[in-house]
């Protein structure tokens, strides 16, 4: 008589347990993210303060050439590792918010079973046909997600062979 005010609560205490571990999964990955920013920006303000000591110490007109022509060479491994690292990070985050996503639906998806068991037990009869095609519908929909999960995973890895190749992949020497 009091099971449906039990299963709200079991629901919303499920909804919080759900949000409560989808914030903490976004906060570490935006954490993350944040500590990787800093630490750029601490090697970037020591690489300035190095060139500008170096400036600094220059003596004459050749070794302001040197400089100069060290200085504008691109530093694209420093790049392509920070970029790498965000890579990391985004893919990692994504796995643990689709894993936190995948058993909601999969604990929202053995309840509606269960609902669904209840309602053909207590359904008056010729209401098979429709319970039937709530069932079909809710497949359909299971699979649907199924298949856009397992699209997005295969485009993220994708994305991580593509990047590889093209951090693999070094530039052509320029000709002086």
């Amino acid at each position: 008589m009091y099971q449906l005010p039990e299963q709200f609560v079991r629901a919303n205490r499920a909804s919080v347990e759900t949000f409560t571990t989808f914030a903490q999964a976004a906060f570490s990955g935006a954490e993350r993210v944040a500590a990787l920013n800093l630490n750029a920006a601490r090697s970037l303000l020591e690489e300035g303060t190095s060139t500008s000591r170096n400036w600094l110490a220059a003596k004459d007109v050749q070794d302001m050439v040197s400089l100069q022509a060290t200085l504008a060479r691109p530093d694209l491994g420093t790049l392509n590792a920070y970029s790498r690292r965000v890579l990391d990070i985004t893919v990692q985050t994504q796995e643990a918010l689709s894993d936190v996503v995948d058993a909601r639906l999969s604990e929202i998806n053995t309840d509606l079973d269960l609902a669904l068991d209840t309602m053909v037990k207590n359904a008056p009869a010729g209401s098979d046909l429709a319970l039937s095609a709530f069932r079909t519908s809710l497949s359909a929909v299971n699979s649907a997600y199924k298949e856009l999960s397992r699209t997005a995973k295969q485009i993220t890895e994708m994305a991580e062979a593509n990047f590889a190749v093209a951090a693999a992949t070094k530039p052509a020497p320029k000709i002086a």
